[in-house]
């Protein structure tokens, strides 16, 4: 009879269909696995010294380096190298009953995966079997090669280096109790805000300790050795501890070498069964005397140091992702799956100390599996400036704000170079600055909700963290230093329109100081970034909001504020500025996408439209207004508000996000707004918000007005002119265009 037939007779358990090589017991098999070491009805092992419960820890990295490398090589593609070497510490986590882990390491995706298999969660999305595992790695509609917001039982994506961080010290702010690990690869340690925003965060946030940093210390980044793998021990805790972290704990697999391996770094799958073992036990107590750390108010992180690749193909970079010659005919595959093969029976009590980890499976008992309760808003205290008057829309919105804060003290506003800067000292009035300075001359409070550290990526990332674990945030910036932050933005606005959940829509108001920031010249004029707003308003769940005024920019805000599952960029200025619409035009106006701010009564040339993204932008195109009406035109100013409403339904992508949105402007109305003989498309900053209208405008002439570079200025009107932003260019152009 062959060991296949044999095994046969034994009890395979039906998740393992697909599984190509299984192993003989390990010594000891019977008398450490004769049942799960998670007892039934409880969340997590009882003695992490138990030598049942270190080797079924063990039992699990194995199923899990298996699965992952199996799963890998069914497509020739994917990573399996760096999750491989964190194998232990993810085990230990959930045998210690932690299973709220978020990463940092987008290429530790198919660990996530093998996780979320062995624990049922993927059998949400139909994959059952290892088959199923290998049939819907990496294509549409299944497990794609980095996480993303869709997967069962996973609580955040994970993308680029440096994000994962947020995600855990948000989780960690909105549920005090609950430990939040996440996994950080050394080779994102290269990206110098890892580190950076945890310490800003510890020092506004000092008991806000469940959050567990855990390096995956393994010497290599993506194709070379990693920039701290020269560090020693002492050296690395010391960089861990200059940061502000009261413990760091770091088990080195080198300590537990009887194989002699050379260099700082090993792989612990060649020790011993006996040094394994040891090894895996010094990590379960580690990582249980971390948590406790972390969760009793302690800053700690823990350390996992040994080789990358670990128990999969090869090691070093090379055993970072899979190319199309590592398929799992080829024999490297083949000796690296053998090497990790179990037992069936070993396979079964892995799937049940999955199963009774944290509660259950993660997709029942994940923080994010279930919608946070928000704190009831009422009726925002809207103040309606009168036609004509001026105020500073900033200041408008930022009430508004204030506002917000005191009704739901979860919130949170960020921002980096301050809302005084930005014409919102309101908010700091109301909500307080969260500092452990209490000074009232700045607004200094330890308990503030404004979050301020001067990084617009920790800005952005606790902000977009909270929107996405189910709270409302606020992130406020200047747009010329937006994109210093908008990665994580469109990490977790991709993410939002996957989820199966709702969840308030990540809300940012950029002070638009390309017009208003002329004497600090062009390193604060930088409206370019409007542009990559606008190319995502295509995605389904992007949405660029121009409020022309100060009664539009709270109709914006609370727009943003009520909405879920969406991006929402809002762009303002600081400046007092004339008010256009009434409150209830501007809400008009931000729901239909755009609103007739002027319209002549006469004319004898012919007809100009003028679409308008933008509020400062207004001032010359009223006053090319008042030079064509002397010339005979008649001239409609129409203030483009909300851009994704006038695209056509078949340029977004609205059917295939969460919380989808159909509404958009039909032909008659947006030809009642835009026909014309001349249609001029006037930004203060780049074009592309005006895309929309210039597809679908069937003025007999058309051309676009927009920012083109910027350079130290006196004045907006002088930045303006530089630009050719005037009154009298708009003007002489109509009239070449007109013939």
């Amino acid at each position: 009879m062959s060991a296949q037939a044999t095994l046969t007779k034994r009890a395979i358990p039906a998740y393992c269909e697909g599984i190509q090589y299984y192993g003989e017991p390990w010594p000891g098999f019977d008398r450490h696995a004769a049942r799960p070491a998670i007892a039934e009805g409880r969340k997590a092992i009882a003695n992490p010294s138990d030598p049942d419960a270190v080797f079924q820890t063990l039992l699990m990295a194995d199923a899990l380096r298996y699965v992952t490398l199996q799963m890998c090589g069914a497509k020739g593609s994917g990573h399996p190298g760096g999750f491989a070497s964190s194998a232990e510490a993810y085990a230990a986590l959930v045998m210690l009953g932690h299973t709220n882990i978020v990463t940092e390491v987008g290429h530790h995706a198919p660990g996530f995966y093998s996780a979320m298999f062995l624990d049922t969660s993927l059998e949400e999305m139909g994959i059952k079997t290892m088959a199923d595992m290998m049939a819907r790695f990496r294509e549409k509609h299944g497990l794609l090669g980095h996480l993303s917001g869709a997967i069962p039982g996973l609580l955040a994506p994970a993308g680029p280096l440096g994000q994962g961080q947020h995600f855990a010290m948000a989780g960690a702010l909105l549920h005090p109790d609950v430990l939040f690990p996440v996994t950080i690869g050394d080779g994102g340690m290269g990206e110098p805000y890892v580190l950076n925003s945890m310490m800003h965060f510890h020092t506004a946030y000092p008991n806000v300790t469940n959050f567990l940093p855990t390096l995956i210390w393994n010497g290599y980044s993506q194709e070379h050795h990693s920039m701290v793998s020269r560090l020693s021990n002492d050296e690395m805790i010391a960089y861990w501890a200059g940061h502000g972290f009261d413990e760091v704990v770091l088990v080195d697999a080198k300590s537990f070498d009887d194989s002699g391996q050379e260099g700082a770094y090993v792989d612990s799958s060649r020790f011993s069964l006996k040094q394994r073992l040891a090894f895996t036990q010094a990590v379960l107590e580690g990582m249980d005397y971390a948590a406790k750390s972390a969760l009793s108010g302690k800053l700690t992180a823990f350390i996992l140091k040994q080789l990358k690749g670990t128990g999969v193909h090869t090691l070093g970079a090379k055993s970072h992702n899979l190319y199309p010659a590592d398929t799992l005919d080829k024999p490297h595959m083949i000796e690296g799956l053998k090497r990790r093969a179990l037992n069936p029976e070993a396979w079964a009590i892995v799937r049940e100390n999955f199963v009774r980890a944290g509660g259950g499976p993660a997709v029942k008992t994940v923080v994010t599996e279930r919608v946070l309760d928000l704190a009831p808003l009422g009726k925002l205290p809207f103040h309606d400036y009168a036609k004509g008057e001026k105020a500073v829309p900033a200041t408008a919105m930022g009430a508004l704000v204030a506002y917000v804060g005191k009704q739901d003290k979860r919130f949170v506003v960020t921002n980096a170079d301050g809302n005084e800067a930005s014409a919102m000292k309101n908010i700091n009035d109301a909500l307080k600055i969260r500092h452990p300075t209490v000074d009232p001359l700045y607004n200094q409070e330890p308990t503030g909700q404004v979050y301020e550290p001067l990084n617009e990526d920790a800005c952005a990332g606790l902000a977009a963290g909270l929107a996405l674990f189910g709270s409302r945030a606020l992130w406020l910036s200047y747009e010329s230093f937006a994109i210093n932050g908008w990665p994580i933005v469109q990490t977790v606005t991709q993410a939002m329109a996957e989820l199966r959940r709702r969840t308030p829509s990540i809300v940012c108001m950029f002070t638009a100081g390309a017009l208003e920031q002329g004497r600090n010249g062009w390193t604060h004029q930088r409206p370019e970034i409007e542009n990559y707003f606008a190319a995502q308003m295509r995605n389904g769940n992007v949405y660029l909001l121009f409020p022309c005024d100060a009664n539009a920019i709270q109709a914006a805000y609370d727009y943003a504020t009520n909405s879920f599952n969406k991006g929402m960029v809002i762009i303002a200025s600081k400046s007092p500025l004339p008010v256009y619409l009434s409150l209830e035009e501007a809400r008009d106006a931000v729901e239909k996408g755009a609103a007739i701010l002027y319209e002549s009564k006469a004319g004898t040339k012919g007809s100009v439209v003028f679409a308008v993204t933008g509020d400062m932008v207004l001032l010359p195109v009223f006053e090319a207004k008042d030079k064509l009406e002397a010339a005979g035109w008649r001239v409609r100013i129409v203030a483009v508000v909300n851009p994704r409403r006038l695209y056509r339904p078949t340029d977004i992508s609205w059917d295939t996000v969460s919380e989808p949105d159909n509404a958009f402007m039909d032909d008659a109305h947006f030809n009642a707004l835009f026909d014309a003989d001349v249609l001029l498309a006037v930004s203060g900053g780049p074009s592309a918000s005006l895309e929309p209208v210039l597809l679908r405008t069937r003025a007999k002439a058309r051309d676009t007005f927009a920012w083109k570079r910027g350079e130290t200025t006196a004045s907006p009107a002088e930045i303006m002119d530089y630009n050719g932003l005037t009154a009298e260019a708009m003007a002489k152009r109509v009239q070449a265009l007109a013939g």
